[in-house]
């Protein structure tokens, strides 16, 4: 598949995007080739510009196409020896393992806890991406990150275990073909109980944090997103218990939709500003946000359909609340597409 080792490179060198790695995100594309890099690092190479896809600049969201030279600049790679870290894996590996909803050779689903992050960033040292490692593969191939969600919010992960996995739920999510089922807790009740959310979002940076505004269309930088939601459950007008199902898949599409319609989810330190609002225990201090299921097409034939269960803080809501977790789902009837 390569024809770039997994050791330090001090000189710059060009190589060529082969078949399978034809739709992969440039990032992920580095992740795949030299696993010593750190995913901090690759986001920084290329933002700075070191990396060129044929000789231009490029995004690390940017998908590769089959044929295309991919200048990789000089990388100091430090793989892990055998054994090195042995007491953190088998940590690592025990971890993972008792968070799993669904494994096969191909697919690995887990259920995220809240305020676990799905990759590295600044400050951030324990995250799902780094865990993965821990499962290396005997040929040294690493799981695969196919989708994210925010580090706040619990639920369902979706995980290639192999490249021709990844591949294939990669090219499902850009078409659409994977159905999301999110659950939240809102304050009060939106209305019509059930609808459809259809915005432009851009990235807006305030003070040291960026959030996600509405924004029109035209806008630089603006992205359709389109949400249905549906009620399911209410307490006294003041709080409802939402059902949500993304169609699109925009940076906190969600939790930018609710605010924007004047629902904002509980707890969430971005977008939920109501003054003095206070419940039992803290929970406002908590983002009530769980990515409740995940159905896709799987790459062998059939379909993944994996469901998480509430996570603590969110089970401790909806005791309080007298919500009952087996109502029936109203979202399921939602449209799939825009």
């Amino acid at each position: 598949m390569s024809d770039v080792a997994t050791t330090p490179k001090k000189s710059v060198q060009t190589v060529t995007v082969s078949g399978d790695e034809a739709g992969m995100r440039l990032d992920r594309f580095f992740e795949a080739r030299f696993p010593g890099l750190s995913f901090s690092h690759i986001q920084r190479i290329i933002r700075k510009g070191e990396v060129r896809v044929n000789g231009k600049r490029a995004e690390p969201k940017d998908r590769l196409e089959r044929g295309q030279a991919v200048r990789i600049p000089p990388l100091r790679l430090d793989p892990p020896k055998p054994g090195d870290n042995a007491p953190q894996e088998l940590k690592d590996r025990a971890f993972l393992k008792s968070i799993t909803l669904f494994e096969d050779a191909d697919v690995l689903v887990l259920n995220k806890p809240m305020g676990l992050a799905v990759q590295g960033g600044s400050g951030t040292t324990r995250h799902i991406d780094g865990m993965l490692e821990a499962l290396r593969d005997r040929s040294g191939q690493k799981p695969r990150l196919v989708h994210r969600i925010d580090k706040d919010t619990a639920g369902c992960l979706l995980v290639a275990k192999t490249r021709f996995a990844a591949t294939a739920l990669a090219a499902n999510f850009r078409s659409r073909s994977a159905r999301k089922i999110y659950w939240a807790l809102v304050v009060g009740v939106p209305r019509p109980k059930q609808g459809r959310i259809s915005t432009y979002l851009a990235k807006e940076e305030r003070d040291d944090e960026s959030i996600m505004r509405i924004a029109n269309h035209g806008d630089e930088g603006a992205s359709h997103a389109v949400t249905y939601y549906a009620v399911v459950e209410t307490a006294a007008q003041q709080l409802a218990w939402v059902s949500l199902k993304p169609v699109t898949g925009r940076t906190h599409q969600l939790r930018a939709h609710m605010a924007h319609i004047r629902h904002p989810i509980v707890g969430d330190p971005k977008y939920f500003n109501k003054e003095n609002w206070q419940l039992p225990g803290g929970l406002q201090n908590r983002l009530h946000l769980l990515a409740r299921r995940i159905a896709i097409p799987h790459p062998r034939g059939g379909t993944i359909d994996a469901t998480a269960p509430l996570p603590p803080h969110m089970q401790q809501s909806w005791n309080l609340l007298g919500f009952d977790g087996k109502r029936y789902d109203p979202i399921e009837n939602a449209p799939e597409e825009d």
